[in-house]
């Protein structure tokens, strides 16, 4: 029987081929998918208080000074220290570190500062700060040497109205345990890893390993967005 006579179109070997490797990419675009679904499961699983709560170490964190604290700005300045607070952790009360100089050996304190926000996120506002907090910044130029270029940090002005504490440590609740979850998603990520599926991921997601979508770059942001028209004509007239 001739088979251009058949009622049904017969696929040629490199259709086959095609159709195998696009849905072997269905199912990895679907396992990578479930995997983040995990994930998202896992963070918003709540916490549990403990009975008795225990001591693990010690932090240091910035908190407002006294004055500060009693002023009637102590809202606003607390609202501040929240989004660019540091808090570290140790085993020592003391924070330090052990380092090694001239084949010698000494304990040297690390120094703790506020946080300082890149230019990325203060264009994107990422930490959601208001017109009168970001008057409390300034803009300060540095020169990468990996980046060859300078790079801009924006630095909170007034750092002596917060002070550095250490306080203990103190665990209180601790977050709920699903073993069904951990589970499968340990099977997914040994699947990813034994198999070195992690590259293939990403490239079918984002076309390469290396590219970062356009609204992550800063030339893309509307600086305009969700802003009233009449504060865009006073910046014009200004």
């Amino acid at each position: 029987m001739d088979l251009h006579e058949l009622p049904y179109r017969l696929k040629s070997t490199r259709q086959k081929k095609r159709l195998v490797k696009k849905d072997r990419d269905k199912q990895l675009i679907q396992l990578d998918k479930r995997q983040h679904l995990l994930w998202k499961q896992k963070r918003e699983l709540p916490m549990i208080p403990l009975e008795h709560p225990y001591q693990r170490g010690w932090k240091r964190l910035f908190v407002l000074r006294d004055n500060v604290a009693k002023s009637p700005r102590a809202e606003f300045y607390q609202g501040i220290l929240k989004k660019i607070n540091d808090v570290r952790y140790h085993h020592d009360r003391s924070f330090k570190v052990r380092k090694r100089r001239k084949c010698r050996y000494y304990y040297a304190e690390k120094i703790q500062t506020l946080r300082e926000i890149t230019e990325r996120e203060w264009l994107a506002n990422n930490l959601k700060l208001s017109d009168a907090e970001k008057h409390c910044f300034y803009q300060k130029l540095e020169w990468d040497k990996n980046k060859y270029s300078m790079v801009a940090t924006y630095v909170f002005i007034e750092p002596w109205r917060f002070m550095l504490i250490v306080k203990p440590h103190i665990i209180s609740e601790v977050k709920m345990h699903d073993e069904l979850l951990e589970q499968e998603l340990k099977e997914i990520d040994n699947h990813i890893e034994n198999h070195s599926l992690w590259y293939k991921i990403r490239k079918l997601k984002r076309g390469s390993i290396y590219r970062y979508s356009d609204e992550d770059k800063p030339k893309y942001i509307n600086k305009l967005k969700n802003k009233p028209l009449y504060l865009i004509e006073d910046e014009y007239r200004d």
